[in-house]
């Protein structure tokens, strides 16, 4: 079973990615066999599995949820012309070559809603990454595998710090 993610981009053309193993971890960290390194999508999102035939999807706890077909999930099984959408990416589920990518195009061109006044500013910051050509120009943004290691490494900082101040008072004492 060949299963592949196709991403629609805003200017109406897709890129397909490949599920690289039976077991797929999708998330920003660089560790995951599909980075995507934007604030919205969690260090490891959600998971694929392709076990005896059947795919299922399973979100890792992430902060803003995996949505199937419009609805936020915990678990569930997936098939070919299922929508996943992580953060403001929105993915197409291809298995063995099936729905046909120009198929499933002109069957997704309906027009979105206007956002509710509390979905507004998610709306925007979504739009803001709809005008990326392709996934290589997620590059450009901030590497925030680097981020999360530099404010690690300035908490274990304040850390020693912090101990240092408290022996150094034990002494004076």
């Amino acid at each position: 079973m060949k299963v592949n993610l196709v991403l629609r981009k805003k200017n109406g053309t897709q890129k397909s990615f490949p599920l690289p193993n039976s077991v797929t971890v999708i998330g920003r960290r660089q560790e995951c066999d599909l980075c995507i390194p934007l604030m919205m999508v969690s260090r490891r999102h959600c998971q694929l599995n392709l076990d005896e035939g059947k795919l299922t999807i399973r979100d890792l706890g992430s902060r803003n949820g995996t949505f199937v077909n419009g609805e936020r999930i915990e678990e569930a099984q997936i098939k070919a012309g299922d929508e996943i959408r992580l953060g403001p990416l929105e993915f197409t589920v291809m298995i063995d070559g099936k729905p046909a990518p120009e198929q499933k195009t002109a069957k997704l061109a309906p027009a979105k809603p206007a956002p509710a006044p509390q979905e507004k500013e998610t709306a925007n910051l979504a739009d803001e990454f709809a005008d990326l050509d392709d996934l290589d120009d997620l590059d450009n943004l901030i590497n925030l595998d680097e981020m999360d290691s530099a404010i690690d490494t300035m908490r274990d900082s304040l850390g020693d710090l912090s101990q240092q101040a408290q022996d150094d008072d034990e002494i004076q004492i």
